[in-house]
């Protein structure tokens, strides 16, 4: 009902205003009027009160966004209210995810299971066909609310190989790239044919630990890693400028981040010492868990492989293991990794929507994302009460806090932000990245 707005945050979508109890527990939502699915449906009165928010257990991550909701409440046909069990103030921001899209409730009934292979909503482009690991190719709305589409068809393909897609894109077989390989920049900043866009988004490439194992319990360990691994070589001579040095999870610059937060010094000698410190003088041996490629997940091998190197120099030999994407993240569940390479797009610059799922010991994997297993009573504590306020000057305090604590507790080895890239072709007009990561094609022309 909202959406994301250019700059992150929530904007009126299908709701043309909303407002939020003192108590922060009813969220009322006042629909657009005249606004229809794509199948022809009226959005008007298709809001069902009896959704099972509470069978949300079983799916982790819907339990996660949504198990806070009580009741929705029909107020009249073109007014919803949502019911919350306690505050939660980032409940905009989780309004405005993909998970939160207002669906055609006569499709709902027409495809049942199979909805999510015939999906209709009420955006710019309707689906047409999905070839799955080919293409999905999505057709103009002519009766899109927002403003008029400008361009009838768009074709989405998943091209894996980096100079496959560069190719394409060089030979007008593509309009659009995105994700270009650091590698790449130079030669398409250089070719007049072609734009090359970037923009900082908000997510954030770390290597996890796991906390719970051994040597990784003591944090002197953890610390030990950080000051062991030159995260600013990383950046320049891995990722050639395409990445943004990392303090923590939560993006520089945005309204909850701690500006006097400083980011780990590449500092070997007192990386070794911490180690003797913890016990382990002479360092000790563990595995690395790496995926080919990934979502989000830049140039995980090239930069894995520098910080073994590094980790090497202090004592710690560590043995780097590679993996498909999808076998990767389902050996995540199993609790036995040592150290990992992942990361995450959170979406929103709101640090809910990164600190919580991610280092929260509620959201332990297997039923959420904490795949380090960190566990902090305090952080625990500072994160629960910033969701309960809704001002946003007391909760950029809570967040602060929590930052620093995770500087002197480190769950992870803090690496960057990724810089967002993306090249289209001269004849692509209206193409803006957005933070989310999210590829919008509405405002796009064609010259």
């Amino acid at each position: 009902m909202d959406s994301r707005s250019p700059d992150g945050g929530a904007r009126r979508a299908l709701a043309e205003s909303w407002t939020v109890s003192k108590d922060g527990l009813r969220y009322t939502f006042k629909l657009r009027k005249g606004i229809t699915f794509h199948d022809g449906t009226a959005i008007e009165r298709q809001i069902d009160p009896d959704h099972p928010f509470s069978k949300l257990g079983k799916y982790p991550f819907a339990n996660y966004n949504f198990g806070n909701v009580k009741a929705v409440e029909v107020v009249d046909p073109s007014t919803v209210e949502f019911v919350l069990k306690e505050p939660r103030a980032s409940f905009l921001a989780v309004l405005t995810a993909g998970a939160a899209s207002v669906v055609s409730p006569t499709a709902v009934k027409k495809f049942g299971a199979d909805y999510a292979l015939q999906p209709v909503g009420t955006g710019p482009f309707k689906y047409v066909s999905w070839d799955r690991g080919q293409r999905v190719v999505l057709e103009k709305n002519a009766r899109y609310w927002r403003y008029p589409v400008k361009i009838d068809r768009v074709v989405y393909r998943p091209i894996v190989e980096d100079q496959a897609r560069l190719t394409e894109l060089l030979t007008g077989s593509l309009d659009v790239i995105v994700g270009v390989p650091p590698d790449f920049v130079g030669q398409l900043e250089a070719n007049a044919r072609v734009t090359l866009l970037k923009q900082v988004g908000a997510h954030v490439w770390y290597l996890g630990i796991n906390n719970q194992k051994k040597p990784f319990d003591d944090k002197r360990v953890r610390q030990a890693l950080n000051y062991a691994v030159n995260k600013d070589a990383i950046v320049r001579d891995v990722l050639k400028g395409t990445g943004s040095l990392s303090r923590g999870p939560v993006l520089p610059a945005t309204w909850g981040a701690e500006p006097m937060l400083k980011p780990y010094p590449f500092d070997p000698e007192r990386a070794r010492k911490l180690l003797a410190e913890a016990g382990y003088p002479n360092g000790f041996s563990t595995s690395l868990w790496v995926p080919e490629s990934g979502s989000g997940m830049q140039s995980p091998v090239a930069m894995s492989t520098v910080i073994q190197s590094n980790l090497k120099a202090v004592g710690v030999t560590v043995a780097l293991q590679t993996m498909e994407w999808g076998a990767y993240l389902a050996k995540l569940r199993t609790k036995e990794q040592e150290l990992f390479a992942l990361s995450w797009m959170a979406g929103n610059e709101d640090p809910d929507m990164v600190m919580y799922p991610l280092l929260h010991s509620s959201q332990w994997t297997p039923t959420g994302p904490n795949r380090a297993l960190y566990k902090n009573a305090r952080f625990d504590e500072v994160l629960h009460q910033a969701r309960l306020t809704t001002d946003q000057g007391k909760r950029a305090e809570f967040y602060r806090e929590a930052q620093r604590i995770l500087v002197d507790d480190p769950p992870w080895i803090f690496i960057d932000h990724e810089i967002q890239t993306a090249a289209h072709a001269k004849r692509v007009q209206g193409l803006k990245l957005h933070p989310s990561f999210d590829l919008r094609v509405e405002t796009i022309s064609l010259k």
